[in-house]
C-alpha cells in the first residue's frame, strides 16, 4: 500500500473548499501568464473519450468582444446582481466549443488525421480504433443524431473545465462555470465575429477566471459521503 501524503491531502481538500462560483472579480487584478498558462496545459493534458479531445477553447479577452455576449447571458452579465458580471470583471474569459458530428463521427476525416498527426497511432492502431470507436459510438453509447455527438464532445469539454477550475484553486484563483446563456444566439455571435463554424463546433460551457472582489456570501453546502457514496 502506498504511503498517504496529509499535506497534499489537506491542500487538496482546502482548494475545493476555497473554489466557488464567483459571480463578481476584482477587474484590477490579473492572473499571471505563467499561472494562465498552466492552467491551459493543465486543459491540454485532460483526458477525453478514446482521446479524441474533441473540444476547442477560446480565449475571449477584448472587453468589446465580451460585450456581444452581454444581453443574453444571464449568468454572465451581472444582471441579477447589479454589477457588470464576470463578462466585466474576469481576468480571463473562456469558451469551450463542442465538435459536432461533422468532425467527431466515426471515421470522419478529421479523426483519420488526428490519429496520424497528432497521436502518430500506425496505420493498423488506426484501423483499430476506428472499428472500437464505430461499434461505441454506434452501439454501445448510441451516438448518431447531430445532437447526441455534440452533447458527448461537450462532456469531454467538461472534464477538461473541471481540471482547470481544480487547477485554478491550487494557484488560489477563482473561477466561475457559466451555462447561463441563449446557445443559438450565442451561436450567432460566434459564427459571425469570431469566425466560428457552427456546422464544425457548438458552445459548450463558458467558464471566466480571475480573483474575487468579495468574499461568498454564503458557505459552501454538499451532501455528505454517506448521502452520495454507494460500497458494495
Amino acid at each position: 500500500m502506498s504511503q498517504s501524503n496529509p499535506q497534499l491531502q489537506q491542500q487538496i481538500i482546502e482548494a475545493f473548499n476555497f473554489r466557488h462560483a464567483t459571480k463578481l472579480f476584482d477587474a484590477e487584478r490579473k492572473i499571471s501568464d505563467d499561472d494562465f498558462n498552466t492552467i491551459l496545459e493543465a486543459a491540454r493534458l485532460s483526458p477525453s473519450s478514446f482521446g479524441f479531445e474533441p473540444w476547442q477553447l477560446l480565449v475571449v479577452q477584448s472587453p468589446e468582444k465580451r460585450e456581444l455576449f452581454r444581453d443574453f447571458s444571464w449568468g454572465a452579465s451581472g444582471a441579477f446582481h447589479g454589477t457588470q458580471g464576470q463578462l466585466g470583471s474576469a481576468s480571463h474569459f473562456l469558451i469551450f466549443l463542442a465538435h459536432t458530428e461533422q468532425l467527431q463521427r466515426h471515421n470522419s476525416a478529421y479523426q483519420q488525421q488526428f490519429m496520424r498527426e497528432v497521436k502518430q497511432l500506425p496505420e493498423e492502431v488506426v484501423e483499430f480504433m476506428n472499428q472500437a470507436f464505430q461499434k461505441f459510438q454506434e452501439h454501445d453509447f448510441h451516438l448518431n443524431s447531430r445532437r447526441e455527438i455534440t452533447d458527448w464532445s461537450s462532456k469531454q469539454a467538461y472534464l477538461a473545465a473541471g481540471n482547470v477550475m481544480t487547477v485554478a484553486a491550487l494557484l488560489g484563483i477563482d473561477s466561475c462555470p457559466i451555462e447561463g446563456f441563449e446557445i443559438d444566439k450565442a451561436v450567432g455571435v460566434l459564427e459571425q465575429h469570431f469566425g466560428v463554424d457552427p456546422t464544425l463546433y457548438q458552445p459548450a460551457m463558458m467558464l471566466a477566471l480571475g480573483y474575487r472582489a468579495n468574499e461568498p456570501a454564503f458557505a459552501k453546502t454538499r451532501r455528505n459521503q454517506a448521502q452520495m457514496v454507494q460500497y458494495f
